[in-house]
């Protein structure tokens, strides 16, 4: 299943969620990104259909390896391009923005070698 960039975001959601310790229910993802009950519920129905998520007999979800896989890497890039941007005097509300959407959008290629350049400039 190829995912588009709102299923990579539910990924990332859930990835930072459950870094805080408790567990991540549909309705906190929904919070956190800014959506609709309805549009979370269809998105976890095909994540789980796709084996990148799963849901326990309370409905907390967890991440499959492979939704690991997909949503520590987006997170990265999310990271090092906020990151990157701030570093160059971008502001920090735009930098996040900014590496919101590029994160979706860039090559394997191109980020690596933008990060490479990063950890050359600032050690990260």
């Amino acid at each position: 299943m190829h995912l588009q960039e709102s299923g990579e975001m539910y990924l990332e959601a859930i990835l930072v969620l459950s870094q805080r310790g408790r567990p991540v229910r549909s309705i906190d993802v929904c919070e956190y990104l800014g959506y609709t009950k309805p549009s979370a519920s269809r998105a976890m129905s095909l994540l789980r259909n796709g084996g990148y998520v799963t849901a326990d007999r309370n409905n907390y979800l967890r991440l499959t390896e492979a939704g690991q896989n997909v949503a520590e890497r987006i997170y990265e890039r999310h990271r090092v391009l906020t990151q990157l941007f701030t570093m160059l005097g971008v502001s920090r509300e735009a930098a996040v923005k900014d590496a919101c959407r590029i994160e979706h959008v860039i090559s394997d290629e191109t980020f690596n070698a933008i990060k490479q350049q990063a950890e050359l400039f600032s050690g990260m």
